[in-house]
């Protein structure tokens, strides 16, 4: 009988961990039948969640890609005193757990002078929808810069020197070199980060709260539901999740390229 050897059992391992992660999905999304899921998901509340995630998910990515571009260009071409400092700061929100995160965005914009100023100029962030797209743009702008500052990395600076030696400035020679080679990274970045802003929760929960048809995103509406006992309504925003997340998975292992996350 031919003895099982560290490749087979790390395959086995494997094997086990696919069919783990498989039956937690297979679990939710199997609970409800075709025509029930359906009527949940086009519910007047779900399609708001739905809608409400989308538009803060998008803000958001689009501010973490508008920062994350010189911010980890910086962190990848140019070197200045306390870098590793910096840089450790930047990270901080990766290990922070969102939830703390939330509490730090509430203490900033809540009844802080900050948060008074900012009221006063008419831009309140607590129990609104504007604090959803801060708070997922807090806890995922250092992901994005984790991403695309690895993907400029592995571009050779020696194309920014050629187009300046033709006459481009810096900025220019960025423009018309670099950021091309980026696409797929930033393309990829941007995928994996509006995909956790739909899915962002603890931080939105401390800094928008969880009100009915106003903040209501996807993981609040889960989240809301569960609590009242609405099971189906629950369910189906899962439901939505998974399937968010199935796809973005897929676009950004075609498109990630040379983007890598560590």
């Amino acid at each position: 009988m031919k003895k099982i050897g560290f490749k087979q059992i790390t395959l086995l391992l494997m094997l086990l961990l696919v069919l783990f992660i498989f039956a937690l999905i297979f679990e939710i999304v199997t609970h409800s039948d075709i025509s029930n899921l359906t009527a949940n998901i086009v519910s007047p509340e779900i399609r708001f969640s739905i809608k409400l995630s989308l538009l803060t998910a998008a803000l958001s990515t689009l501010m973490c890609i508008f920062v994350a571009i010189p911010v980890s260009y910086a962190l990848a071409r140019y070197d200045f005193p306390l870098k590793t400092l910096i840089n450790t700061i930047l990270d901080m929100p990766l290990a922070l757990p969102p939830i703390v995160s939330g509490l730090g965005l509430l203490l900033i914009f809540g009844t802080s002078t900050t948060g008074h100023y900012l009221a006063n100029m008419g831009l309140k962030f607590v129990f609104t929808p504007a604090g959803i797209i801060i708070a997922q743009f807090t806890v995922n702008i250092s992901l994005m810069i984790r991403i695309l500052r690895s993907t400029f990395e592995s571009i050779n600076p020696r194309y920014e020197h050629v187009a300046q030696t033709l006459g481009c400035t810096p900025f220019q020679a960025f423009i018309k070199t670099t950021l091309p080679l980026a696409k797929n990274g930033i393309f990829a970045g941007s995928v994996i980060t509006w995909a956790k802003g739909m899915g962002e929760f603890g931080a939105v929960l401390i800094l928008a709260g969880a009100t009915r048809m106003k903040t209501e995103t996807l993981p609040i509406a889960l989240y809301l539901n569960m609590s009242s006992g609405e099971l189906d309504l629950a369910i189906a925003a899962a439901t939505i999740l998974i399937c968010i997340s199935g796809i973005t998975l897929y676009l950004f292992e075609r498109k990630g390229g040379m983007a890598t996350l560590y």
